[in-house]
């Protein structure tokens, strides 16, 4: 993985919550979290890309792999049945591409090796990231319930905190769809419709963990019976 995303995943993994509870005191305090969840995001997709690429790299490096030594077995049959014909230049041949194959496989192997590492590397900062999404989203959640329960008022003129609230948001949401449009060129629809596929790829990314969760401890109970 490129240095430069290497920095980025440990600046967002080193940040997160700390970061968060340093800038409260700024005059745009959400906004900020806002804006760390959003960096978050762009590094897991650029995580998820490369580890796409190393995935289809290691996949291709396999196949190469799996065909030299298809055909070295081949070759070795054929060198028998050269020699068997008295054919000895297509034996020695035969014999020439063997070494060719032999000289490669082991570089190859290294490279998937390597490939298999980096594959693995990325997967784990894929889960850590995916990991201080959560916590940062949950301080977000957090800060949001703390303001909501400091406004939880009465409001001057006879208002409700209710009624303000409904209001306040559907200012934010018309602001939101004004700037997201603005920026993005797509319709509140089309908004929607991503937003339902963000949700759920993180159901499926809840679903994975839930599922590490579950056999760490099945493994830890096998282990204390």
């Amino acid at each position: 993985m490129a240095d430069s995303l290497k920095t980025r995943v440990g600046r967002v993994i080193a940040g997160g919550v700390h970061a968060l509870i340093d800038h409260i005191e700024n005059q745009a305090p959400e906004a900020f979290m806002e804006q760390s969840l959003r960096e978050a995001d762009a590094v897991i997709d650029d995580v998820r890309h490369e580890l796409g690429l190393v995935s289809a790299n290691r996949h291709l490096a396999q196949q190469h792999h799996a065909r030299l030594n298809e055909q070295h077995d081949r070759l070795v049959d054929q060198v028998e049945e050269a020699f068997a014909m008295g054919r000895e230049e297509l034996a020695r041949a035969a014999v020439a591409r063997q070494l060719d194959i032999e000289a490669q496989i082991p570089v190859l192997e290294m490279t998937l090796a390597e490939q298999a590492r980096q594959e693995s590397e990325l997967q784990g900062y894929v889960a850590a990231l995916l990991a201080k999404k959560r916590e940062m989203s949950e301080a977000l959640s957090e800060y949001r319930r703390s303001r909501a329960a400091a406004s939880a008022t009465v409001q001057p003129g006879g208002g409700t905190a209710g009624s303000a609230t409904e209001q306040r948001m559907d200012a934010v949401t018309g602001a939101f769809d004004r700037m997201y449009e603005r920026q993005t060129g797509l319709a509140g629809a089309t908004r929607t419709t991503s937003l339902r596929q963000a949700a759920q790829l993180k159901e499926l990314d809840d679903l994975v963990r839930d599922n590490k969760i579950a056999e760490r401890m099945a493994r830890l109970k096998a282990g204390k019976a």
